[in-house]
């Protein structure tokens, strides 16, 4: 019943915010909490597989631990086309399984008592889709290195983890530790996210990795990375203690990495003071090469920006400040703080993630090069943002919102700092949130009320104007003799969101306008004076 009524409260949605969008079956079975899915609760994962660069084939197995919720008989096991699942077992039975899509049915046969853990071991083979064009079409990357060796990777957010590995594909149900372990050819080394476990070498002329995760994890980071990697050891002395820190880089960039991964320390440094500790100190900090530009595989970030400054050598922000620091260390490792440690449930509210982890590099130009910078690289990256769809997508069939979750989402929450008028206070509230949510998936809905909670105010409107409308708020005012009159016009209803002015040379201050017209309390010596602060992202007009 759950999923159904997902499922229609999402078509509707995508039928108005988002033109005429429609989503099949198979959307709805890769994105709702069905039926199938919700009895049961993954508590560990413990991955089995072989990988053949021959054939770019994989095979193996997953032994699925899971807590009874209530009594059923039927789950939801995801693998999608064309990978297979070879057979299913439990209790030492072969179970039925049926094929909806890239949604596979398996029926047990033994009691499935509540609150009981229970466990199922699925086989499955196949070649999994190559990425059209990773990490943004994912999939498993195949290619050679520079000295035209075996590389590979994989990359499937929003295609998702079910892409190459048997699981139950949805952000809401995180195991709370997994195994990975990854078998290939004796000469190669595999990368995978936590701590190496044991390596051990096998009679074919193979090698086995094992690794452990000691946190939980959302799907689309467990990860592959094969190639003739070396470990460069480093370690940081943080708010958890001693983190440990490993660079994994293909053996010809050790040198070029050791100089440039130089960053990282005092990027940690500055993101523990702003969210709190680094949120997997048991499973480790590590930076990998991959074939692709990026992605933040927890605890295994994938790093393929070359070895330069910037995005791929620019600066997104057009402001110069962008160019004084590597993008792709930097944004995919303020991830493990929002998208690894705090997860949206939905991929709908992938804001979530996005939005602070796109806000955590304006923290970072803050802690290296001061707030001007700062101020001025937020406000430069908005030159980025389409206002073309909401930044929330529709829920309950594995859909995402617009791309300004980015920089739009980054200079909402900017905004929000600039109304909190104390800088402790807001960083108070970062750190806060992730003590709060700290391994937690969550909602917008939670993420908003923790925040207008902390605020001390009602931010209903602005997260409504912002993340759920296109376009943004515009600030009307004008002027009868020396007294300012204002007001908002915008798609919220009653829109009320307080905004910084300058009135004259003692700088800005807070005005509270509304959707009617409202006079100030004060008059102005000049109105040539009147300024509205450049760090809020809103449109200005001066009526008559």
């Amino acid at each position: 019943m759950r999923g159904a009524l997902t499922c229609c409260i999402a078509l509707l949605f995508s039928a108005t915010a988002f033109g005429q969008q429609r989503f099949s079956r198979a959307d709805t079975l890769r994105g709702s909490i069905t039926p199938q899915r919700s009895w049961w609760d993954v508590t560990k994962y413990d991955l089995h597989v072989t990988v053949h660069p021959e054939d770019s084939t994989f095979s193996g197995y997953n032994t699925i631990t899971y807590k009874v919720l209530k009594q059923d008989s039927v789950l939801q096991i995801d693998l999608q086309y064309p990978m297979q699942i070879d057979s299913v077992t439990q209790d030492k039975q072969s179970l039925r399984v049926t094929r909806d899509s890239n949604a596979w049915f398996v029926t047990v046969k033994s009691p499935q008592l509540k609150d009981k853990s229970k466990q199922l071991t699925v086989h499955f083979s196949g070649k999994p889709r190559k990425a059209a064009n990773a990490p943004w079409s994912g999939g498993v990357v195949w290619t050679k290195d520079e000295k035209d060796r075996t590389w590979m990777a994989t990359a499937v957010q929003h295609i998702g983890a079910s892409l190459w590995w048997p699981n139950k594909d949805h952000q809401s149900d995180e195991p709370e530790e997994m195994l990975i372990n990854v078998t290939v050819p004796q000469e190669l080394t595999d990368v995978s996210n936590g701590r190496l476990k044991k390596v051990a070498d096998n009679p074919d002329g193979t090698r086995t990795f094992t690794w452990v995760v000691n946190s939980p994890i959302n799907n689309y980071d467990v990860a592959l990375n094969v190639g003739y990697y070396t470990e460069i050891k480093d370690a940081y002395s943080g708010e958890g203690g001693k983190l440990d820190i490993s660079y994994w880089v293909l053996d010809y960039n050790k040198d070029k990495a050791t100089e440039h991964f130089k960053v990282v320390k005092p990027m940690l440094k500055c993101f523990e003071y702003w969210f709190g500790k680094y949120p997997f100190y048991k499973d480790s900090y590590k930076l990998v090469d991959a074939p692709y530009l990026g992605m933040e595989h927890q605890s295994a970030v994938a790093y393929g920006n070359n070895y330069q400054m910037g995005y791929k050598g620019t600066d997104l922000s057009g402001t110069g400040w962008g160019l004084k620091w590597d993008f792709i260390v930097v944004h995919e490792s303020g991830h493990e703080w929002f998208g690894n440690s705090i997860t949206s449930k939905d991929i709908a509210d992938m804001w979530i993630h996005e939005s602070f982890t796109n806000y955590s590099e304006t923290l970072f130009v803050e802690c290296q090069y001061g707030r001007k910078a700062a101020n001025e690289y937020v406000q430069g990256i908005r030159k980025n943002i389409r206002n073309d769809i909401p930044i929330i997508g529709p829920y309950g069939v594995n859909e995402e919102g617009s791309g300004d979750m980015y920089y739009k989402g980054a200079n909402m929450i900017h905004m929000i700092r600039q109304i909190m008028e104390n800088d402790e206070a807001f960083r108070d509230m970062l750190r806060g949130m992730n003590k709060t949510f700290y391994h937690q998936v969550v909602t917008t809905r939670q993420i908003e009320e923790y925040m207008s909670q902390y605020v001390g105010m009602n931010l209903e409107k602005v997260f409504d104007q912002y993340l759920r409308h296109t376009t943004i708020p515009t600030l009307e005012y004008r002027f009868i003799g020396q007294q300012l009159q204002f007001r908002w016009v915008s798609d919220v209803k009653d829109f009320n969101m307080p905004v910084k002015v300058k009135l004259n040379e003692n700088g800005f201050k807070l005005i509270y306008p509304g959707t009617l017209w409202h006079t100030a309390n004060f008059t102005l010596s000049n109105t040539k004076d009147f300024e509205v602060d450049k760090n809020f992202y809103i449109h200005t007009k001066q009526v008559k």
